[in-house]
């Protein structure tokens, strides 16, 4: 059977729901509570009814969000607010979306991914999970029995032939389309030719999928992959769970590594502690681990300094921002810094701490600054929102620093290890609401 393979999805049925654009959501984990009741109120067969229920007084364990979620969804899939696709269908998806005043256009497929364990196979995740997310997840799932939302993969393809063979399939036909409340267009063309399948599938079943975003997800389908076939086994008499069966596939949209409108935001870092009093003080405690040069004064001059840092283009160079002397420092770690980031991250290996954000975290807030133990940092992606945050005075320190990029996750991924937390921010998100995949 092959690896990547068309799914007869299930899809709004707009003369149901009118605009699309009035359906659809962001992923589950970026939506807050504020979010969450404006999208209750924007339809009542949002997707947030499915994806993110809300608690209600009395829920109870055969009462709750997920039983409410698995009765809206059999409710509009009896009414006809969602349809099933009359055939199997691979789901060409472009999301068009602006940064920073320039356009870009990001361009994949959503299709059904046979499942794999990491690190049995040629999926690779890069990043930690957590039990919560994914007892939550899982819970959903068995209520619903259907992926809600697609998880985000990447796979290497720097000639963009799979691409190319989907513009060929698309070119001409009038897409579904829905904007988000970000303002992020997404553009749906669902492909129901076998042919092309086929192509697609023997092009992309020897290469490997890195998880952009989604692990949660992908965990999640892993178990409840095999709670069906621990099911199965036990009535069909110990028989394995058929290798078409749907619980053996997540639906996946998948982007390759070469796209141009992959982008990827930096996460900078805006510390209440440790507190760094002026860059004096923070030249002293990096002694001869980095080189330092005086960068801008006052929060505004964070974008001179992010410019140059961009210029430079090396995760070596950090930024860093002491409010005591509102003094920006750019910084580049040396030879001798180096050899300390290989003593202090001795357990990870060489692609791991090459990363900005290791070298951020492990050797100048763990090692240098002695502040192991600290509150989360503020987490923002644009320069702007650092200007903001150092607007506040909440913080004494700030430091901003290269977004790992698509190879640095490839490097790191396929020697077994995760990301450090907040390494990477695909943007924009995915649209939960456009396809979901049935697992009966």
């Amino acid at each position: 059977m092959p690896n990547v393979a068309p799914l007869r999805g299930l899809r709004y049925d707009p003369k149901h729901v009118g605009a699309l654009s009035q359906v659809i959501a962001p992923p589950y984990d970026v939506i807050d509570a504020a979010l969450q009741t404006k999208l209750y109120e924007r339809h009542p067969a949002n997707v947030i009814r499915l994806e993110l229920n809300r608690e209600e007084p009395g829920d109870s364990e055969t009462s709750n969000k997920y039983t409410r979620a698995a009765k809206f969804l059999k409710q509009w899939r009896d009414e006809g607010v969602i349809m099933q696709e009359p055939a199997a269908a691979l789901y060409v998806y472009h999301q068009e979306f602006e940064v920073e005043g320039k356009t870009h256009v990001r361009r994949g497929v959503m299709a059904g991914v046979r499942l794999e364990r990491f690190g049995t196979g040629n999926i690779h995740p890069h990043e930690e999970t957590m039990s919560g997310p994914k007892q939550d997840r899982l819970l959903l799932t068995r209520a619903c029995r259907a992926n809600l939302s697609q998880v985000f993969g990447l796979y290497p393809d720097p000639a963009g032939e799979v691409q190319a063979v989907l513009d060929r399939a698309v070119d001409g036909q009038p897409p579904v389309e829905a904007v988000d409340h970000l303002g992020v267009k997404s553009r749906l063309w669902p492909v129901s030719d076998e042919a092309l399948a086929a192509k697609v599938a023997g092009i992309m079943g020897p290469k490997p999928v890195f998880i952009a975003d989604g692990h949660h997800r992908y965990e999640t389908a892993c178990n409840y992959r095999d709670e069906v076939a621990a099911a199965w086994a036990a009535s069909h008499g110990g028989a394995d769970l058929p290798s078409d069966h749907p619980a053996n596939f997540v639906l996946m949209m998948l982007v390759g590594m070469s796209d141009p409108g992959l982008v990827v935001l930096p996460t900078h870092r805006l510390f209440e502690k440790p507190a760094v009093g002026t860059a004096a003080e923070l030249a002293a405690k990096l002694g001869d681990c980095f080189s330092l040069r005086p960068a801008g004064n006052g929060p505004d001059a964070a974008h001179q300094v992010w410019e140059q840092i961009e210029l430079e283009s090396e995760q070596s160079v950090l930024g860093f921002y002491t409010a005591g002397d509102r003094q920006w420092t750019l910084a580049t770690i040396t030879p001798a810094g180096r050899s300390r980031m290989d003593k202090v991250a001795a357990d990870h290996g060489d692609a791991w701490r090459s990363l900005g954000v290791s070298i951020l975290h492990r050797l100048v807030i763990g090692d240098l600054l002695g502040a192991k133990e600290i509150p989360t940092p503020g987490y923002v992606h644009l320069v702007r929102e650092v200007v903001e945050g150092l607007g506040t005075g909440k913080y004494p320190l700030a430091a901003l620093v290269m977004p790992a990029s698509v190879e640095d996750i490839r490097k790191v991924s396929e020697t077994g290890e995760r990301m450090p937390a907040k390494s990477t921010y695909f943007y924009p998100k995915l649209a939960s609401g456009l396809v979901f995949n049935s697992l009966e």
